[in-house]
Protein backbone atom coordinates (compact mmCIF):
# COMPACT_ATOMS: atom_id res chain seq x y z
CA UNK A 1 0.00 0.00 0.00
CA UNK A 2 1.42 3.28 -0.81
CA UNK A 3 1.59 5.83 1.62
CA UNK A 4 0.73 9.16 -0.16
CA UNK A 5 -2.18 11.79 -0.43
CA UNK A 6 -4.48 10.74 -2.85
CA UNK A 7 -5.88 14.08 -4.52
CA UNK A 8 -9.40 12.54 -4.55
CA UNK A 9 -12.12 14.32 -6.53
CA UNK A 10 -15.47 11.66 -6.50
CA UNK A 11 -16.84 9.45 -3.33
CA UNK A 12 -16.12 6.49 -6.04
CA UNK A 13 -12.88 6.84 -6.38
CA UNK A 14 -12.18 7.04 -2.64
CA UNK A 15 -14.14 3.82 -1.96
CA UNK A 16 -12.08 1.73 -4.66
CA UNK A 17 -9.08 3.04 -3.06
CA UNK A 18 -10.24 1.69 0.25
CA UNK A 19 -11.11 -1.80 -1.19
CA UNK A 20 -8.06 -2.42 -3.41
CA UNK A 21 -5.39 -1.20 -0.98
CA UNK A 22 -7.17 -2.94 2.02
CA UNK A 23 -8.30 0.19 3.77
CA UNK A 24 -9.89 -1.13 7.51
CA UNK A 25 -10.73 2.28 9.00
CA UNK A 26 -11.37 5.76 7.87
CA UNK A 27 -10.99 8.65 9.88
CA UNK A 28 -12.35 11.78 9.76
CA UNK A 29 -9.79 14.33 10.86
CA UNK A 30 -10.61 18.42 11.86
CA UNK A 31 -8.07 21.17 12.89
CA UNK A 32 -10.66 22.83 15.56
CA UNK A 33 -9.94 25.96 17.42
CA UNK A 34 -6.58 24.40 19.77
CA UNK A 35 -4.88 23.91 16.09
CA UNK A 36 -4.65 19.87 16.97
CA UNK A 37 -5.26 17.79 14.22
CA UNK A 38 -8.44 15.51 16.11
CA UNK A 39 -9.63 12.49 14.81
CA UNK A 40 -12.83 10.73 14.65
CA UNK A 41 -12.85 6.90 13.06
CA UNK A 42 -15.16 4.15 11.43
CA UNK A 43 -14.78 0.70 10.28
CA UNK A 44 -14.38 0.74 6.86
CA UNK A 45 -16.08 -2.51 5.98
CA UNK A 46 -19.12 -1.30 4.53
CA UNK A 47 -18.78 0.51 1.49
CA UNK A 48 -22.66 1.88 1.90
CA UNK A 49 -21.66 3.03 5.40
CA UNK A 50 -18.26 4.84 4.09
CA UNK A 51 -20.43 6.40 1.16
CA UNK A 52 -23.06 7.47 3.77
CA UNK A 53 -20.01 9.05 6.21
CA UNK A 54 -18.25 10.89 2.42
CA UNK A 55 -21.87 11.68 1.56
CA UNK A 56 -23.35 13.53 4.71
CA UNK A 57 -20.24 14.17 7.31
CA UNK A 58 -20.69 13.45 10.81
CA UNK A 59 -22.36 15.41 13.44
CA UNK A 60 -19.94 16.11 16.42
CA UNK A 61 -20.04 18.23 19.50
CA UNK A 62 -18.66 21.60 18.81
CA UNK A 63 -18.94 23.53 22.34
CA UNK A 64 -16.13 20.85 22.82
CA UNK A 65 -13.51 21.96 20.13
CA UNK A 66 -14.59 25.84 19.83
CA UNK A 67 -15.07 28.38 23.07
CA UNK A 68 -17.80 30.24 20.99
CA UNK A 69 -20.61 27.56 20.98
CA UNK A 70 -22.55 26.98 23.99
CA UNK A 71 -23.02 23.34 25.14
CA UNK A 72 -27.10 23.66 24.70
CA UNK A 73 -26.79 24.34 21.25
CA UNK A 74 -23.80 22.99 20.29
CA UNK A 75 -24.57 20.07 17.27
CA UNK A 76 -22.10 20.95 14.00
CA UNK A 77 -21.09 18.78 11.35
CA UNK A 78 -17.75 17.85 10.16
CA UNK A 79 -18.13 17.61 5.98
CA UNK A 80 -15.44 14.98 4.62
CA UNK A 81 -12.95 17.00 2.06
CA UNK A 82 -12.23 14.45 -1.11
CA UNK A 83 -9.45 15.87 -1.48
CA UNK A 84 -7.75 15.75 1.34
CA UNK A 85 -6.60 11.91 2.29
CA UNK A 86 -3.97 10.35 3.20
CA UNK A 87 -3.06 7.23 4.54
CA UNK A 88 -1.88 7.31 8.17
CA UNK A 89 1.39 6.18 8.41
CA UNK A 90 1.38 5.40 11.84
CA UNK A 91 -1.51 3.31 12.20
CA UNK A 92 -1.21 -0.51 13.26
CA UNK A 93 -3.84 -1.04 10.85
CA UNK A 94 -4.51 0.11 7.34
CA UNK A 95 -6.04 3.58 7.73
CA UNK A 96 -7.31 6.24 5.61
CA UNK A 97 -7.33 10.14 6.95
CA UNK A 98 -9.71 12.32 5.05
CA UNK A 99 -9.40 16.44 6.27
CA UNK A 100 -12.89 17.84 7.08
CA UNK A 101 -14.94 21.26 7.20
CA UNK A 102 -17.08 22.21 9.57
CA UNK A 103 -20.76 23.14 8.91
CA UNK A 104 -22.85 24.68 11.16
CA UNK A 105 -26.70 22.96 12.53
CA UNK A 106 -27.90 23.90 8.65
CA UNK A 107 -24.99 22.71 6.98
CA UNK A 108 -23.60 26.22 6.34
CA UNK A 109 -20.36 26.61 6.77
CA UNK A 110 -19.11 27.12 10.54
CA UNK A 111 -19.02 31.32 10.48
CA UNK A 112 -16.40 31.59 13.48
CA UNK A 113 -14.54 27.94 12.63
CA UNK A 114 -10.55 29.23 11.94
CA UNK A 115 -10.72 27.77 8.33
CA UNK A 116 -13.89 29.70 7.25
CA UNK A 117 -12.72 32.74 8.76
CA UNK A 118 -9.09 32.20 6.50
CA UNK A 119 -11.17 31.70 3.30
CA UNK A 120 -12.93 34.62 3.93
CA UNK A 121 -9.82 36.64 4.71
CA UNK A 122 -8.25 35.55 1.44
CA UNK A 123 -11.62 35.80 -0.95
CA UNK A 124 -11.85 39.54 0.39
CA UNK A 125 -7.55 40.19 -0.64
CA UNK A 126 -8.04 38.55 -4.06
CA UNK A 127 -11.40 40.99 -4.54
CA UNK A 128 -9.77 43.96 -2.83
CA UNK A 129 -6.37 43.90 -4.93
CA UNK A 130 -5.78 40.73 -7.34
CA UNK A 131 -3.41 39.75 -4.64
CA UNK A 132 -2.79 36.28 -3.98
CA UNK A 133 -0.50 34.78 -0.91
CA UNK A 134 1.46 32.19 -0.12
CA UNK A 135 3.41 30.97 3.20
CA UNK A 136 5.76 28.57 4.01
CA UNK A 137 6.31 28.33 7.92
CA UNK A 138 9.50 27.36 9.65
CA UNK A 139 8.50 24.71 12.63
CA UNK A 140 11.08 24.68 15.45
CA UNK A 141 10.96 21.76 17.96
CA UNK A 142 13.24 20.39 20.70
CA UNK A 143 13.62 16.60 20.83
CA UNK A 144 13.89 15.19 24.35
CA UNK A 145 15.06 12.39 25.11
CA UNK A 146 16.87 10.15 28.37
CA UNK A 147 20.65 9.40 28.95
CA UNK A 148 21.58 6.46 29.76
CA UNK A 149 25.25 7.41 29.46
CA UNK A 150 27.60 10.24 28.73
CA UNK A 151 27.36 11.26 25.24
CA UNK A 152 30.83 10.03 23.25
CA UNK A 153 30.46 13.04 21.15
CA UNK A 154 29.38 15.63 23.81
CA UNK A 155 28.37 19.28 22.25
CA UNK A 156 27.87 22.86 23.25
CA UNK A 157 24.75 24.13 24.96
CA UNK A 158 23.03 26.76 22.07
CA UNK A 159 25.92 25.79 19.65
CA UNK A 160 23.66 23.15 17.58
CA UNK A 161 23.14 25.25 14.55
CA UNK A 162 23.47 23.23 11.61
CA UNK A 163 25.69 20.85 13.35
CA UNK A 164 25.86 17.29 12.12
CA UNK A 165 26.20 13.65 13.39
CA UNK A 166 27.45 12.35 15.70
CA UNK A 167 27.75 15.54 17.49
CA UNK A 168 23.82 16.14 16.70
CA UNK A 169 22.09 13.44 18.01
CA UNK A 170 18.73 13.12 16.00
CA UNK A 171 19.46 13.60 12.40
CA UNK A 172 18.18 10.09 11.46
CA UNK A 173 14.97 11.07 13.06
CA UNK A 174 14.71 14.26 11.60
CA UNK A 175 15.51 12.66 8.01
CA UNK A 176 12.22 10.11 8.68
CA UNK A 177 10.36 13.15 9.50
CA UNK A 178 11.29 14.48 6.29
CA UNK A 179 9.68 11.07 4.66
CA UNK A 180 6.96 10.71 6.28
CA UNK A 181 5.59 14.25 5.76
CA UNK A 182 6.68 13.33 1.75
CA UNK A 183 4.79 10.14 2.35
CA UNK A 184 1.43 11.55 3.49
CA UNK A 185 1.74 14.74 0.87
CA UNK A 186 3.63 17.59 2.75
CA UNK A 187 6.42 19.55 0.80
CA UNK A 188 9.04 20.43 2.59
CA UNK A 189 11.99 22.95 1.97
CA UNK A 190 14.71 21.45 4.44
CA UNK A 191 15.29 20.05 7.90
CA UNK A 192 18.39 21.02 9.74
CA UNK A 193 19.65 20.97 13.71
CA UNK A 194 18.62 24.43 15.23
CA UNK A 195 20.77 26.52 17.54
CA UNK A 196 19.17 25.00 20.63
CA UNK A 197 21.10 22.57 22.98
CA UNK A 198 20.48 22.03 26.64
CA UNK A 199 20.68 19.15 29.89
CA UNK A 200 17.27 18.71 31.28
CA UNK A 201 17.05 18.68 34.93
CA UNK A 202 16.71 15.04 34.90
CA UNK A 203 19.50 14.84 33.20
CA UNK A 204 17.40 14.62 29.57
CA UNK A 205 19.10 15.46 26.06
CA UNK A 206 17.22 18.64 24.48
CA UNK A 207 18.38 19.03 21.30
CA UNK A 208 16.57 21.32 18.75
CA UNK A 209 15.65 20.61 15.19
CA UNK A 210 13.90 22.66 12.15
CA UNK A 211 11.70 21.76 9.44
CA UNK A 212 10.70 24.26 6.97
CA UNK A 213 7.59 23.79 5.00
CA UNK A 214 7.17 24.31 1.28
CA UNK A 215 5.52 27.26 0.09
CA UNK A 216 1.58 26.81 -0.51
CA UNK A 217 -1.63 28.81 -0.15
CA UNK A 218 -2.52 29.85 2.97
CA UNK A 219 -5.34 27.31 3.74
CA UNK A 220 -3.19 24.46 2.56
CA UNK A 221 -0.23 25.78 4.77
CA UNK A 222 -2.57 25.76 8.12
CA UNK A 223 -3.21 22.48 7.29
CA UNK A 224 0.13 21.44 6.32
CA UNK A 225 1.02 23.34 9.86
CA UNK A 226 -1.36 21.31 11.53
CA UNK A 227 -0.79 18.06 10.28
CA UNK A 228 3.34 18.11 10.42
CA UNK A 229 3.34 18.76 14.20
CA UNK A 230 0.91 15.41 14.64
CA UNK A 231 3.21 13.67 12.34
CA UNK A 232 6.54 14.81 14.14
CA UNK A 233 4.86 13.60 17.25
CA UNK A 234 3.94 10.54 16.14
CA UNK A 235 7.47 9.86 14.73
CA UNK A 236 9.30 11.10 17.74
CA UNK A 237 7.00 8.58 20.08
CA UNK A 238 7.73 5.64 17.93
CA UNK A 239 11.40 6.32 18.96
CA UNK A 240 11.06 6.48 22.29
CA UNK A 241 11.37 10.72 22.53
CA UNK A 242 9.32 13.49 23.18
CA UNK A 243 9.24 16.30 21.70
CA UNK A 244 7.85 19.94 22.22
CA UNK A 245 7.44 22.73 20.31
CA UNK A 246 6.80 25.40 23.17
CA UNK A 247 8.25 28.66 22.96
CA UNK A 248 10.61 28.44 25.90
CA UNK A 249 11.67 25.44 27.53
CA UNK A 250 13.99 26.96 29.45
CA UNK A 251 14.56 30.89 30.19
CA UNK A 252 18.31 30.88 29.42
CA UNK A 253 18.43 28.96 26.56
CA UNK A 254 16.94 29.33 22.61
CA UNK A 255 13.29 29.20 22.10
CA UNK A 256 10.72 27.75 19.51
CA UNK A 257 9.77 30.23 16.86
CA UNK A 258 7.44 29.41 13.87
CA UNK A 259 8.25 32.06 11.58
CA UNK A 260 6.22 32.91 8.52
CA UNK A 261 7.41 34.03 4.96
CA UNK A 262 5.49 35.26 2.61
CA UNK A 263 4.98 36.01 -1.21
CA UNK A 264 2.28 37.69 -3.34
CA UNK A 265 1.06 36.48 -6.65
CA UNK A 266 -0.76 38.91 -8.61
CA UNK A 267 -1.71 37.65 -12.32
CA UNK A 268 0.57 34.69 -11.83
CA UNK A 269 4.06 37.39 -10.68
CA UNK A 270 5.35 37.26 -7.44
CA UNK A 271 5.47 41.05 -6.58
CA UNK A 272 7.85 41.25 -3.63
CA UNK A 273 10.41 42.03 -5.53
CA UNK A 274 10.79 44.93 -8.60
CA UNK A 275 11.89 44.60 -11.82
CA UNK A 276 15.67 45.46 -10.48
CA UNK A 277 15.29 42.52 -7.97
CA UNK A 278 14.87 45.17 -4.75
CA UNK A 279 11.74 45.27 -2.62
CA UNK A 280 8.78 46.49 -4.07
CA UNK A 281 6.22 49.60 -3.54
CA UNK A 282 3.94 46.64 -2.93
CA UNK A 283 6.16 45.26 -0.77
CA UNK A 284 6.32 47.84 1.65
CA UNK A 285 2.40 48.61 1.49
CA UNK A 286 2.11 44.84 2.52
CA UNK A 287 5.21 45.29 5.64
CA UNK A 288 3.41 48.61 6.20
CA UNK A 289 0.25 46.84 6.98
CA UNK A 290 1.11 43.67 8.90
CA UNK A 291 3.42 46.28 11.06
CA UNK A 292 0.08 48.37 12.40
CA UNK A 293 -1.23 45.33 12.91
CA UNK A 294 1.96 43.99 14.88
CA UNK A 295 0.78 44.18 18.62
CA UNK A 296 -2.62 42.64 17.79
CA UNK A 297 -1.58 40.22 15.39
CA UNK A 298 -0.07 38.64 18.98
CA UNK A 299 -3.52 38.09 19.71
CA UNK A 300 -3.40 34.91 17.47
CA UNK A 301 0.28 34.59 16.53
CA UNK A 302 1.33 34.27 20.48
CA UNK A 303 -1.33 33.06 22.38
CA UNK A 304 -0.06 31.83 26.11
CA UNK A 305 2.27 33.38 28.67
CA UNK A 306 5.11 31.42 27.62
CA UNK A 307 5.11 33.26 23.94
CA UNK A 308 6.03 36.10 26.18
CA UNK A 309 9.27 34.57 27.35
CA UNK A 310 10.71 34.08 24.36
CA UNK A 311 10.49 37.76 23.34
CA UNK A 312 11.31 39.06 26.61
CA UNK A 313 14.17 36.64 27.21
CA UNK A 314 15.12 36.57 23.82
CA UNK A 315 17.76 34.68 21.53
CA UNK A 316 17.29 36.02 17.58
CA UNK A 317 13.71 36.79 18.50
CA UNK A 318 12.17 39.81 17.66
CA UNK A 319 10.60 42.89 20.26
CA UNK A 320 10.40 45.95 18.43
CA UNK A 321 8.22 46.54 15.89
CA UNK A 322 10.09 47.28 13.03
CA UNK A 323 12.05 45.42 9.46
CA UNK A 324 14.97 45.06 8.22
CA UNK A 325 17.06 42.97 5.45
CA UNK A 326 18.42 40.48 7.33
CA UNK A 327 18.43 41.27 10.82
CA UNK A 328 16.67 38.51 12.42
CA UNK A 329 16.09 40.58 15.37
CA UNK A 330 13.80 42.38 13.71
CA UNK A 331 9.75 41.69 13.65
CA UNK A 332 10.03 41.58 9.93
CA UNK A 333 13.22 40.79 7.93
CA UNK A 334 14.07 40.52 4.45
CA UNK A 335 15.97 37.06 3.75
CA UNK A 336 18.78 37.15 1.29
CA UNK A 337 17.57 36.19 -1.96
CA UNK A 338 19.51 33.76 -3.89
CA UNK A 339 20.56 36.15 -6.94
CA UNK A 340 23.02 33.41 -8.34
CA UNK A 341 22.09 31.12 -11.35
CA UNK A 342 24.15 28.53 -13.35
CA UNK A 343 22.76 27.48 -16.71
CA UNK A 344 19.36 27.69 -17.69
CA UNK A 345 18.14 27.22 -13.63
CA UNK A 346 14.92 28.83 -12.58
CA UNK A 347 14.42 30.50 -9.74
CA UNK A 348 11.36 28.97 -7.73
CA UNK A 349 8.00 31.04 -7.44
CA UNK A 350 8.24 32.31 -4.04
CA UNK A 351 11.76 32.73 -3.59
CA UNK A 352 11.40 36.54 -2.51
CA UNK A 353 9.43 36.49 0.60
CA UNK A 354 9.34 38.73 3.71
CA UNK A 355 8.94 36.93 7.10
CA UNK A 356 7.28 37.51 9.93
CA UNK A 357 9.01 36.41 12.96
CA UNK A 358 6.94 36.50 15.91
CA UNK A 359 4.90 33.88 16.16
CA UNK A 360 5.23 30.65 17.53
CA UNK A 361 3.59 26.55 17.05
CA UNK A 362 1.12 27.55 19.91
CA UNK A 363 -0.76 29.62 17.22
CA UNK A 364 -3.80 28.36 15.65
CA UNK A 365 -2.61 28.37 11.72
CA UNK A 366 -5.58 29.66 10.11
CA UNK A 367 -6.31 32.10 12.66
CA UNK A 368 -2.91 33.62 12.31
CA UNK A 369 -2.55 33.56 8.73
CA UNK A 370 -5.94 35.29 8.27
CA UNK A 371 -4.59 37.61 10.45
CA UNK A 372 -1.93 38.31 8.12
CA UNK A 373 -4.00 38.36 5.13
CA UNK A 374 -6.22 41.01 7.05
CA UNK A 375 -2.90 42.93 7.57
CA UNK A 376 -2.12 42.90 3.98
CA UNK A 377 -5.55 43.68 2.59
CA UNK A 378 -5.15 46.90 4.88
CA UNK A 379 -1.69 48.04 3.58
CA UNK A 380 -2.44 47.53 0.04
CA UNK A 381 -5.84 49.22 0.25
CA UNK A 382 -4.50 52.09 2.53
CA UNK A 383 -1.16 52.67 0.47
CA UNK A 384 0.00 56.26 1.72
CA UNK A 385 -0.49 55.29 5.53
CA UNK A 386 1.37 51.96 5.46
CA UNK A 387 3.99 53.26 3.15
CA UNK A 388 4.78 55.63 5.75
CA UNK A 389 4.72 52.70 8.54
CA UNK A 390 7.27 51.02 6.34
CA UNK A 391 9.35 54.37 6.11
CA UNK A 392 9.59 55.22 9.68
CA UNK A 393 10.06 51.40 10.92
CA UNK A 394 12.85 50.41 8.37
CA UNK A 395 15.91 50.34 10.89
CA UNK A 396 19.40 49.00 10.08
CA UNK A 397 21.91 47.63 12.33
CA UNK A 398 23.08 50.77 13.67
CA UNK A 399 19.60 52.57 14.39
CA UNK A 400 19.33 52.56 18.09
CA UNK A 401 15.96 49.84 18.81
CA UNK A 402 15.24 51.55 22.09
CA UNK A 403 13.37 54.45 20.37
CA UNK A 404 10.67 52.07 18.89
CA UNK A 405 7.45 50.39 20.17
CA UNK A 406 7.78 46.98 21.50
CA UNK A 407 5.84 43.93 20.80
CA UNK A 408 3.16 43.03 23.81
CA UNK A 409 4.70 41.22 26.88
CA UNK A 410 1.82 39.60 27.67
CA UNK A 411 -1.32 37.69 27.04
CA UNK A 412 -2.66 40.65 28.64
CA UNK A 413 -1.41 43.08 26.42
CA UNK A 414 -2.30 41.12 23.36
CA UNK A 415 -5.80 41.16 24.69
CA UNK A 416 -6.05 45.12 25.02
CA UNK A 417 -4.05 45.37 21.35
CA UNK A 418 -6.84 43.76 19.76
CA UNK A 419 -9.68 45.07 21.78
CA UNK A 420 -8.29 48.48 20.11
CA UNK A 421 -7.91 47.41 17.02
CA UNK A 422 -10.93 44.79 16.37
CA UNK A 423 -12.74 46.75 14.11
CA UNK A 424 -9.59 46.19 11.72
CA UNK A 425 -10.30 42.28 11.52
CA UNK A 426 -14.32 42.64 12.04
CA UNK A 427 -14.54 44.55 9.12
CA UNK A 428 -16.44 43.05 6.23
CA UNK A 429 -17.17 40.22 9.03
CA UNK A 430 -14.03 38.41 8.01
CA UNK A 431 -13.74 38.01 11.54
CA UNK A 432 -17.14 37.29 13.69
CA UNK A 433 -17.44 39.69 16.73
CA UNK A 434 -18.17 36.19 19.16
CA UNK A 435 -14.51 34.81 18.00
CA UNK A 436 -12.74 38.15 18.54
CA UNK A 437 -14.67 38.43 22.23
CA UNK A 438 -13.49 34.29 22.74
CA UNK A 439 -10.20 35.43 22.08
CA UNK A 440 -9.89 38.32 24.03
CA UNK A 441 -11.52 36.28 26.84
CA UNK A 442 -8.82 33.55 26.59
CA UNK A 443 -5.92 36.01 26.57
CA UNK A 444 -7.01 37.83 29.39
CA UNK A 445 -7.99 34.63 31.89
CA UNK A 446 -4.05 33.95 32.19
CA UNK A 447 -3.67 37.01 34.11
CA UNK A 448 0.14 37.38 33.32
CA UNK A 449 0.48 41.09 33.28
CA UNK A 450 2.68 41.09 35.89
CA UNK A 451 5.22 38.55 33.65
CA UNK A 452 8.21 40.36 33.56
CA UNK A 453 8.14 40.98 37.34
CA UNK A 454 7.55 37.23 37.78
CA UNK A 455 10.50 36.51 35.58
CA UNK A 456 12.80 38.19 37.85
CA UNK A 457 11.08 37.95 41.01
CA UNK A 458 9.84 34.58 41.14
CA UNK A 459 11.52 32.20 39.03
CA UNK A 460 10.05 28.89 40.98
CA UNK A 461 6.63 30.00 39.10
CA UNK A 462 8.34 31.08 35.45
CA UNK A 463 9.37 27.07 36.07
CA UNK A 464 5.94 25.84 36.42
CA UNK A 465 4.59 28.00 33.59
CA UNK A 466 7.06 26.57 31.53
CA UNK A 467 6.43 22.84 32.31
CA UNK A 468 2.28 23.11 32.25
CA UNK A 469 3.11 24.21 28.40
CA UNK A 470 5.77 21.85 27.65
CA UNK A 471 3.22 19.86 24.90
CA UNK A 472 0.62 22.51 24.74
CA UNK A 473 -1.00 23.20 20.76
Amino acid sequence: MTEAVSEFTKKEEILSFISENGIKILSLCHIPEDGRLKTLSFAAASPEKVNEILELGERVDGSSLFSFLEPGKSDIYIMPLLDRAFVNPFSQVPTLNVLCDYLDADGKPLQAAPQNVLTRAEDRLRASSGVVLKALAELEFYVISKQENEPLFPAALDKNYHESSPFARFEDLRNEILLTLSSIGIATKYGHSEVGRMTGKNGELIEQQEIELSAQNLIRMAESVAISKWAIRNVCIKHGVSVSFAPKLSVEHAGNGMHIHLCALKRNKNIIAGSDRTLSTEARKMIGGILKFASSLSAFANPTPVSYLRFIARKESPMHVCWSSQNRLALIRIPLWRNLRKGDGKLDQCEETFEYRAPDAFANPHLLLAGLATAVDYGLSNSEESLKMAESLHVDNHSRRQRLKTLPLSCSESADSLERDRRLYEADQVFPKKLIDKTIESLRSHKDKDLRQKLIKKPDEIEELLKQHRHFG
